[in-house]
């Protein structure tokens, strides 16, 4: 299970939101909501350990993040709203490529067939450069189907995809639950998934300094 408790970020001089509670455990998603600059990129990537909040604590599996660390990253797969690729690499080498990185040897036949699943078949081979915006977040997304994890924790994932993509996607998440996995996203956009737990971090419960609470 991943926790917070009494969850502060800020960003700069300026309180984000405090006192947040959250979980999410196995076949569970948490949907993080909130206005434009009310912190959800900012939640996630302190959920994922690359920002450390002003107060308050998160855990995994009833640990500190920072006792375990090592565990920790093995069982997350972290999609970041504008995620990396390399631009004159293909999609077939990035997605490789990021395997590598994660210490897996991910087999051509495999990479192919993430990459076909994400429907980029027919572009394999072509640089990233000269792809949509929609069919490079399909490369990044590809890494749902190849990179084995417990956790994952999604920034905006449907940006830029079509309707199809979007169909696809919500299966991908849903299987993943269904699994016993668990998953934190944020979107702009009604989510065709089952019900889930909700933060708004917009609510004037989390305010800073405890205003409307």
């Amino acid at each position: 299970m991943l926790t917070a408790h009494g969850l502060s970020c800020q960003r700069g001089e300026r309180r984000l939101f405090a006192g947040l509670d959250l979980s999410v455990g196995a076949g569970e998603w948490l949907y993080v909501k909130g206005e434009n600059g009310s912190g959800k990129t900012t939640l996630l990537r302190t959920l994922v350990g690359l920002a450390h909040p002003a107060e308050g604590e998160v855990r995994w599996r009833n640990q500190a993040l920072r006792a375990a660390a090592d565990d920790y990253r093995r069982e997350l797969l972290y999609l970041g709203h504008h995620g990396a690729m390399k631009e004159d690499l293909t999609p077939f080498e990035n997605l490789r490529l990021s395997s590598a990185l994660d210490g897996n040897d991910l087999p051509e036949r495999d990479t192919l067939a993430a990459l076909h699943r994400l429907g980029l078949r027919g572009r394999e081979d072509l640089p990233v450069r000269f792809l949509s915006a929609g069919q490079k977040r399909r490369v990044l997304l590809a890494r749902l189907v190849t990179r084995k994890a417990a956790l994952w924790i999604l920034d905006e994932p449907f940006t830029a995809l079509d309707v199809k993509a979007v169909e696809m996607l919500s299966g991908l998440i849903g299987e993943h639950l269904s699994a016993g996995g668990m998953a934190v996203l944020t979107s702009h956009q009604a989510l065709p998934l089952p019900a889930g737990k909700i933060v708004d971090l917009s609510s004037p419960e989390y305010l800073p300094g405890g205003e409307g609470r």
